[in-house]
């Protein structure tokens, strides 16, 4: 018959093209079913990729100097950066100098409202000497300070009664302007009639140290040691440290101050934005040498001379601890104040930098808190007269952004909500095999472990004593009436006098009211706040100091102060209780309660006033405030006394 004949080149080419698209749609039907069954079981793996996430949102249109480091912390997260900001709502929000942002009603921002005005000089050593009159042996790591202008002549009066009993004492002082930063102002003094402080400090308030003279020194120079502490939460308190930080050289040998030498800055100071500008600073890529290193290389070299590090950890994380301790009442005011109770707002959370030095036996010393510490990776390197380029800093980068994206890590918004998701995809639907699971790492996985360290609430226990302040910064809230204010109005402070029950016939309301224009009068002629008129927190707590003085006699301040902190609790809680008994409807009974309430029985020998639990019991109902029911055979007792401090290291019963 012969050979078949040949078909026309045109109908092969539309069979192949027929057979192509059967193939193609074959294959999008499969990876269509594939994506769908990935969509259906979000906690599975496919092909090795981890499962679609959603990402954390980050603004970093207001980081200026820290941007390089943060840009490289979310890269290693593979978060999400927004520059130039967004329209919709951000997961963080990134600030470089301060918290003020009126447009953020959610979300998380790394600043505390206040927190600049908080660690000021001035403001930072009131906090601390506050906290040296209740625990002076505890809050000893803080040098002895003077604020300039207001105390200037007790100043000169205070060293010359010293220099008259110890004739061998000759002091260097130094004096740091209240808003200065950097270096910007510094200067050393051996006389306290020195002309400068009777001029400068008119204009410029500032705060004048007794200087220490003896530093530990490596290589022969002074140097201090830069930490970074993270303020995760105010209400509950959690403070973190990072396991290494930076350490700044002076850049030239160091001798103890004389009036030959007081001006030498390289030789004092230690800031970094000064000695930069020296001709012996020395930059280096190693983390061991050079005029910056870490802080763990020093204590390196401190170990193999037989020092005790642990110790010295120790002696530090207390440091931190105490001094956060006495700024967080100042803070608590302000972040009411921007972020009331009941509105909407973001939360808050800061890295800080602790500047301290450390003298010749290992004891920390702390020179100040920085609430905008410089997080820059890289510096200024002079090409020719007048040309510069930013060169990278290993040392810096090292350190830096390992805090910045630790930080980012423990503040992670979507990490809860990924374990609750994944939760609830693996009750719904089974699982992965164990062995899936076992070969499908973390997204953390590849980033190295936690470089910051919680050190409270896990040590809450030593330290919650010495939270007096804080207790006494809560009645000062509670009764500031109008929310969104920082100052105490003459009714509120009458209203907390009357509530907590503390005038009587030797202390009347009048003698209160002379007590608070006394009081609010010449905080207010120190120039602290004139916004508002009324009594600021640090007022509040120099009047409750007076109040507590004058009702605990012949006893530590510690003690009187805790003594009546804990009797305004008292009296409020019960305050709160009758309220809710009238609530309830339980208003006709009253009468005869307090008929009862301060008669002695066999229950209630000492005929005390009323309490929640008594409440409870003389109405045959759980208590309203606890629900606990209370054992009318149970004899009273007087409150256990406030155990001292330097022997039991902890809270106030």
């Amino acid at each position: 018959d012969g050979p078949p004949a040949a078909a026309p080149p045109g109908r092969d080419r539309e069979r192949e093209r027929e057979r192509v698209r059967r193939r193609a749609g074959a294959q999008g039907s499969a990876g269509r079913a594939a994506r769908g069954r990935a969509r259906r079981a979000p906690g599975r793996r496919s092909g090795g990729e981890n499962d679609r996430r959603p990402e954390v949102t980050v603004d970093t249109s207001k980081a200026k100097t820290s941007l390089e480091a943060l840009k490289i912390s979310l890269r290693q997260l593979r978060w999400k950066e927004f520059p130039f900001g967004r329209r919709l709502p951000c997961d963080i929000y990134w600030h470089g100098v301060s918290f003020h942002d009126n447009n953020i009603f959610s979300g998380q921002v790394n600043k505390f409202p206040g927190m600049m005005e908080t660690v000021r000089k001035i403001t930072l050593s009131r906090a601390m000497r506050r906290m040296q009159d209740l625990f002076p042996l505890e809050y000893s790591f803080y040098p002895r300070s003077w604020i300039l202008p207001e105390e200037l002549s007790l100043f000169v009066a205070e060293v010359r009664m010293i220099k008259d009993s110890n004739p061998s004492w000759k002091p260097t002082f130094i004096v740091k302007p209240d808003g200065g930063c950097q270096g910007d102002g510094i200067y050393l003094i051996k006389d306290p009639s020195d002309i400068r402080l009777t001029g400068s400090t008119q204009s410029r308030p500032a705060v004048v140290q007794e200087y220490i003279c003896k530093p530990l020194l490596m290589d022969k120079l002074k140097f201090d040691i830069r930490l970074y502490v993270l303020l995760k939460s105010l209400e509950p308190l959690e403070i973190y440290i990072a396991k290494d930080g930076l350490s700044r050289f002076c850049t030239e040998p160091y001798q103890e101050p004389t009036l030959k030498n007081l001006h030498q800055v390289f030789m004092h100071l230690t800031n970094y934005s000064l000695n930069i500008h020296s001709e012996n600073f020395i930059h280096s890529d190693s983390v061991n040498t050079g005029s910056k290193r870490t802080f763990s290389s020093i204590l390196c070299r401190l170990s193999s001379r037989g020092a005790d590090v642990k110790k010295l950890w120790s002696d530090i994380i207390s440091l931190v601890i105490k001094t956060i301790i006495a700024l967080t009442p100042e803070l608590k005011v302000y972040y009411q104040s921007d972020i009331p109770a009941g509105k909407p707002g973001p939360t808050c959370f800061q890295i800080l930098g602790f500047d301290i030095l450390l003298l010749k036996n290992l004891k920390p010393v702390l020179l100040e808190v920085n609430a905008n510490p410089s997080m820059r990776i890289e510096h200024e390197q002079e090409l020719s007269p007048g040309v510069f380029e930013n060169v990278p800093s290993p040392v810096d980068e090292e350190v830096k952004v390992a805090v910045i994206r630790d930080t980012l890590r423990l503040v992670d918004p979507q990490k809860k909500k990924r374990k609750d998701t994944q939760c609830q995809s693996w009750e719904q639907e089974p699982g992965p095999s164990e062995e899936l699971l076992d070969a499908a790492p973390s997204p953390e996985a590849a980033l190295p472990s936690l470089c910051l360290k919680q050190v409270f609430p896990k040590y809450a226990k030593q330290f919650n004593y010495l939270r007096l302040v804080d207790r006494v910064a809560a009645l000062f809230i509670r009764f500031l009436g109008v929310k969104g204010t920082t100052k105490l109005g003459p009714t509120g402070f009458r209203t907390f006098i009357r509530n907590c029950k503390l005038s009587n016939s030797n202390f009347s309301m009048a003698a209160v009211d002379i007590l608070y224009i006394d009081i609010t009068r010449r905080w207010n002629s120190m120039g602290i706040d004139h916004k508002e008129s009324g009594m600021c927190l640090q007022a509040f707590v120099e009047a409750f100091f007076c109040l507590a003085q004058k009702k605990y006699k012949a006893r530590p301040l510690y003690e009187q102060v805790g003594l009546l902190v804990n009797e305004c609790e008292c009296r409020l809680a019960d305050l709160k209780g009758k309220r809710l008994l009238w609530g309830c409807g339980l208003g006709e009974r009253q009468g005869a309660l307090q008929a009862t309430a301060t008669t002695p029985s066999p229950a209630r020998p000492h005929g005390r006033q009323v309490s929640h639990h008594d409440l409870g019991w003389a109405l045959n109902i759980p208590c309203p405030l606890c629900q606990s029911l209370p054992n009318v055979l149970e004899p009273w007792t007087d409150p256990a006394p406030i155990p001292s401090p330097a022997a039991h290291l902890r809270p106030f019963p």
